[in-house]
């Protein structure tokens, strides 16, 4: 058997208990106090080991779909074939072409990546056609605190003291930013994510009383995510940028809202999409008016593989980093993030790979 035949693919549910200096928010009605994705470990016949990272929202269906779909697809592959992971994608598109199964693919993908820049002995960012940069500066993403204008005050100014230089918030009202801008003074990007808050109708004035408090962007403004038109109406009328992408049905709905220049900023999550799909869109927006930020709202090898995409891309953007208190940094002695900028890893595949408690499962429940 060829060295590079892909002999294994796991799924290991990463479960990392969090803290953010306030009672837990709520996710789908119940109060949240774990941050979760999966790691995706592939080796191959020589014994190289690659990671990648799935979104996940529920483990148990996760794991079923990689030991079921996936590994049984992927076993005995070549992972140098360029095809391979687009001929899952056909075997599997009658399953949903958004979702845990496209989650699983994205995951994959990402690993594969790291597998083929390892065997190269590179880092990731070369197969990429090198970094235009060797650090990035990261911005402070805040989780919903509810309007909470003293919460608000306390960790921004918190995240100001430990050298973070932009804040995103997870609000919905002016209120909320106002107190946000107190904080930081003028001059501060603060980006704005609503998480789809707002009906098309209702949007032009929420933001419109959001504007004298100067926000760098107002991220997914409306429900539905996916509804371009109603993007670039409100583009037109709104006189602040855009951001919209994290939740795109597929990577070809987002390549699509950037070649139409729907908003200025597309956000594609790589442990959705993939890294492939996600450089494309990346690649797309090169020399035209979107700019590609990625969505960064997890902590494994997604958030490496993003950090090479952002060092490799010719536009210069900020790495999102949930601010948040974790019970394990994942990375953090090999890739730390210090007064707000991490340095890009030079070392082969992503850089690093998980530390063996994560490895191991020890944050799988």
């Amino acid at each position: 058997m060829p060295a590079n035949t892909i002999v294994s693919v796991a799924c290991i549910p990463m479960r990392l208990p969090f803290h953010h200096w306030s009672p837990p928010p709520l996710f789908a009605g119940r109060p949240r106090d774990k941050l979760d994705s999966a790691l995706v470990r592939v080796q191959t016949e020589d014994g190289t080991v690659a990671w990648g990272e799935s979104y996940c929202v529920e483990p148990r269906a996760l794991k079923a779909i990689f030991e079921t779909l996936i590994e049984p697809l992927a076993r005995g592959k070549d992972a140098d074939d360029a095809a391979l992971l687009s001929n899952m994608q056909r075997v599997l598109h009658n399953l949903g072409r958004s979702g845990p199964v496209v989650h699983a693919l994205a995951g994959l993908d990402i690993a594969i990546w790291d597998l083929r820049a390892k065997r190269a002995g590179v880092p990731l960012y070369e197969l990429l056609g090198g970094k235009r940069r060797d650090r990035v500066r990261v911005y402070a993403s805040l989780l919903q605190y509810y309007g909470d204008t003293s919460k608000l005050d306390a960790v921004t100014t918190q995240a100001l003291n430990q050298g973070y230089t932009e804040i995103k918030l997870h609000e919905r009202t002016a209120d909320a930013l106002a107190a946000v801008r107190r904080a930081t003074g003028p001059g501060v990007p603060i980006m704005v994510d609503t998480n789809c808050a707002w009906l098309p109708e209702d949007a032009p004035a929420a933001i419109a009383a959001m504007a004298p408090h100067d926000p760098f962007w107002i991220e997914e403004p409306i429900w539905t995510p996916e509804d371009d038109r109603a993007l670039a109406s409100l583009r037109e009328t709104c006189g602040i940028p855009l951001a919209v992408g994290e939740n795109a049905a597929n990577a070809l709905a987002l390549e699509r809202m950037a070649e139409n220049a729907v908003v200025q900023y597309v956000q594609p999550s790589v442990i959705k999409l993939g890294l492939t799909d996600a450089w494309r869109i990346a690649q797309r927006c090169q020399d035209g008016p979107v700019t590609c930020a990625p969505q960064v709202a997890f902590f494994g090898p997604g958030y490496l593989a993003s950090l090479h995409m952002i060092a490799a891309q010719h536009k210069e953007v900020s790495l999102e980093r949930l601010y948040v208190e974790l019970a394990h940094v994942p990375y953090g002695r090999d890739v730390p993030i210090e007064q707000g900028w991490v340095q890009v890893p030079d070392g082969p595949g992503l850089g690093a790979d998980p530390e063996a408690e994560l490895a191991a499962g020890q944050f799988s429940s």
